[in-house]
């Protein structure tokens, strides 16, 4: 019987030890993108952007457009402004993202 008890439990340790062995894939949902970072949407480049879940080329170029159209971010519900990020995609980035003092997107500012 004893014998039955260490196999049923070495199955049980293998069983809860698989996902993380398969990478990991059945670990809870980070609140960070792919590269492990929230993403400060008023210094992201467009690559950064694109990392987001949802958000393709076409709307990390809208992003970078309306931050330099309109001074940046002042807090991260005004992506809502951007075409295309309504109520419910703003809640699934909202946990990944942050804003910041808006990068200084002028030429010449690298000295």
């Amino acid at each position: 019987m004893r014998a039955v008890n260490v196999g049923a439990a070495l199955v049980l340790a293998v069983l809860l030890a698989a996902p993380l062995v398969a990478g990991g894939q059945a670990q809870a949902p980070s609140t960070k993108t792919a590269t492990g970072a929230v993403v400060n949407i008023n210094t992201a480049s467009a690559e950064q952007l694109n990392a987001l879940p949802g958000i393709g080329d076409k709307m990390a170029a809208r992003i970078v457009d309306y931050r330099q159209k309109n001074g940046g971010f002042k807090k991260v519900e005004d992506l809502m402004n951007i075409q295309g990020i309504g109520e419910k995609n703003f809640l699934k980035l909202k946990p990944l993202i942050t804003v910041g003092a808006p990068k200084a997107e002028k030429s010449g500012q690298g000295q």
